[in-house]
């Protein structure tokens, strides 16, 4: 009862955020990316713009380990560009994770990486490092990382 509460409440909010904003960031409105991530856990990206500065993203993920294990995650990022790159940002945010598992875990992320925006494609490329405080159902440290890609609508 409770898994199913929270994959209720984390759904309407991600179509919340994602149905309440039309802002122009990724060149050509393409706003909207879809793609994977490779790394611990591995699966499904999404990364919506806001801004040229600011994104939202969210993952869905299984763990390497125990692939019964689904993992939930989803941040609010701010981009800024590196010097000499306009398509090469740095980024960090602030987030939340959900381990689905017979031990539930909630967690605050807090990610920082690369994103690699093509010119001329619509796709990027991302890098990050995510350090996690596990909240729930005890406290702990974790970590996660991953390698991915987009392709952009």
């Amino acid at each position: 009862m409770k898994k199913s509460y929270l994959l209720t409440l984390f759904t309407v909010l991600t179509i919340l955020i994602f149905a309440s904003t039309d802002l122009k960031a990724q060149k050509e409105n393409k706003n909207f990316g879809l793609g994977v991530m490779l790394g611990e856990p591995s699966g499904v990206s999404v990364k919506k713009w806001f801004s040229e500065k600011t994104a939202f993203d969210i993952g869905a993920a299984w763990s390497l380990e125990d692939f019964q294990t689904l993992h939930l995650h989803s941040d609010f990022l701010i981009h800024s560009e590196l010097e000499g790159s306009e398509n090469l940002l740095f980024y960090y945010g602030i987030g939340g994770r959900i381990i689905f598992a017979d031990d539930p875990n909630i967690g605050v992320r807090i990610p920082i990486g690369l994103n690699y925006v093509f010119e001329n494609a619509p796709f990027d490329l991302f890098v990050e490092a995510v350090p996690i405080l596990d909240i729930a159902p005890d406290v702990a440290l974790a970590g996660n990382g991953a390698v991915g890609i987009r392709y952009y609508f």
